[in-house]
């Protein structure tokens, strides 16, 4: 009974190994970058300077739930998808 137990054990430790590797290079550190992201996409204000996943740099003029109006030059206002923006450009100042 013992050595049929040991065999059920060596025959699903590599998969239980390969999820664990899976859980800790994959899963998580892509969970925690989600994270960050929703946390940037929920603090966004008007004022802050963005850039988009297309590269535009702009300044939030208005904001809603799913829209972005960006300025992006003197008289030029876009409308993204707040999905669209990267991240903050915070090295570069208007």
């Amino acid at each position: 009974m013992e050595n049929e137990m040991a065999a059920i054990v060596a025959n699903f430790a590599p998969i239980a190994l390969m999820l664990l590797i899976f859980y800790l290079l994959l899963y998580r550190p892509q969970k925690k970058a989600r994270q960050e992201r929703d946390a940037m996409l929920s603090s966004l204000k008007v004022g802050n300077r963005v850039i988009t996943i297309g590269g535009i740099y702009g300044t939030i003029t208005a904001l809603t739930d799913e829209i972005v109006t960006l300025k992006v030059a003197e008289n030029v206002e876009i409308e993204m998808a707040r999905g669209s923006i990267s991240g903050t450009d915070s090295a570069s100042k208007p």
